[in-house]
């Protein structure tokens, strides 16, 4: 297994077998997924679906988010899919499922269809993104949850929990580091010890904050990858614009621990 990192964050792993892995490696991505964020595992062309739970399961349990369109006849992996729309679908910063008590620990993309141009996904380092906050705002915000709420689904369709409080700054049960933890403004609703508009508008100077480009890692899909990523420290979307051709993955959730 060899691994070169990615700039300005995330590391490629190569040579490397997702259907058999061992405890070591398993235990090796665990500590890159924690450090780097984005682990991307190109030429895995051979994966299909099973292969692709079967590895996720190394990680712990495979959670599925309410609302979500499963992958025809399994019940543990969605489809995230442009085919026979006529929008391009919408994609914002976020992490995924913030807005429950215990958030899904990691997200995987496998690529099954890759258009001709563009569908890239993009990522932020939200390590440097609380680590390049000026002192006084860290010092100010030491201590603060933000309240997470769904977005995008019908009251009906959300399942049993739709809203908890998390640390603005939280420290990372693997590698020990802070990172600033919100997702899209849209589902951070408020914060601890301030008024709705002082809230509002910290929350919306954080998420630009830790959007910025030169913050931002941009990974162009080819067939046969996968892509994992750490939502305690990371953030993510889907670039839709100027998409040419069918894109279509398939995405699993891992449970925290």
């Amino acid at each position: 297994m060899h691994t070169r990192p990615l700039s300005p964050l995330g590391v490629e792993v190569t040579d490397v077998d997702l259907t058999a892995l061992d405890d070591e490696q398993v235990e090796a991505f665990r500590v890159l997924l924690a450090e780097h964020g984005v682990v991307v595992v190109p030429g895995q062309d051979g994966l299909d679906d099973d292969g692709f739970a079967a590895f996720l399961r190394r990680f712990g349990d495979v959670v599925f988010t309410v609302g979500e369109t499963p992958v025809p006849g399994r019940d543990d992996l969605n489809v995230v899919s442009n085919v026979r729309r006529t929008t391009p679908p919408r994609s914002v910063f976020h992490t995924d499922t913030s807005y429950v008590a215990r958030p899904p620990a990691y997200t995987a993309l496998r690529a099954v269809q890759i258009p001709s141009r563009g569908g890239e996904t993009l990522f932020t380092d939200q390590y440097r993104a609380y680590e390049t906050l000026p002192a006084d705002i860290r010092a100010h915000l030491a201590g603060r949850t933000i309240t997470h709420e769904v977005s995008g689904l019908r009251p009906e369709d959300a399942g049993p929990e739709t809203s908890a409080e998390h640390p603005v700054f939280r420290r990372h049960p693997v590698s020990g580091r802070t990172s600033l933890y919100l997702s899209t403004p849209e589902r951070c609703v408020a914060m601890s010890g301030m008024d709705r508009g002082a809230a509002r508008t910290t929350i919306g100077y954080l998420y630009e904050h830790s959007t910025a480009e030169d913050n931002t890692f941009r990974h162009a899909w080819s067939p046969g990858d996968v892509v994992v990523w750490d939502n305690g420290c990371v953030l993510h979307r889907a670039d839709h614009a100027d998409v040419t051709g069918d894109r279509v993955m398939h995405r699993g959730m891992v449970a925290a621990s």
